[in-house]
């Protein structure tokens, strides 16, 4: 990793860019590689304004890592929220601060657009991952929730 993380917020022109690590982070969930359908999911996402993906560079502009977050609502509260869908660092910038980075972002625009609060969910054995939110102050709502899911074909 070459210099500081910056954090900025992501384009549909950076599609290409971010393509790459979305293909990548699907991996890690056992996907199958699909490069050109990574960057055109993340392309439509942009275009519509349907997500708002946060890209970490370090300082000669290589790309580190990403966040994807979806809007959604809580009726409870009557408020917007962002769900954080996708978070995802290379394996040679883990550790060095990115995925706080991402995440400093993420939060900062649930703040600007008033968001009641920022959702996620990650595998129970995806150990780093739990470390790190808790260490930025989420909460594990329930250990035990089980989460469904009505397959759409």
């Amino acid at each position: 990793m070459t210099g500081a993380v910056r954090v900025r917020r992501a384009s549909a022109a950076d599609a290409a860019v971010v393509a790459p690590l979305f293909d990548a982070y699907r991996g890690f969930y056992e996907r199958p590689s699909d490069l050109p359908l990574a960057e055109r999911f993340v392309r439509e996402r942009l275009e519509r304004g349907e997500s708002v993906v946060f890209l970490a560079e370090d300082g000669a502009g290589a790309a580190l890592g990403f966040a994807q977050l979806y809007p959604s609502f809580s009726s409870v509260s009557a408020r917007p929220i962002w769900v954080l869908n996708d978070l995802f660092v290379t394996r040679a910038a883990r550790g060095g601060g990115v995925g706080h980075a991402l995440l400093e972002a993420c939060r900062r625009h649930g703040v600007e657009t008033g968001a009641a609060r920022l959702e996620l969910q990650t595998l129970a054995g995806n150990r780093g991952a739990r470390r790190l939110y808790e260490s930025l102050g989420w909460v594990c709502q329930n250990e035990g929730t089980r989460f469904y899911t009505l397959d759409l074909g």
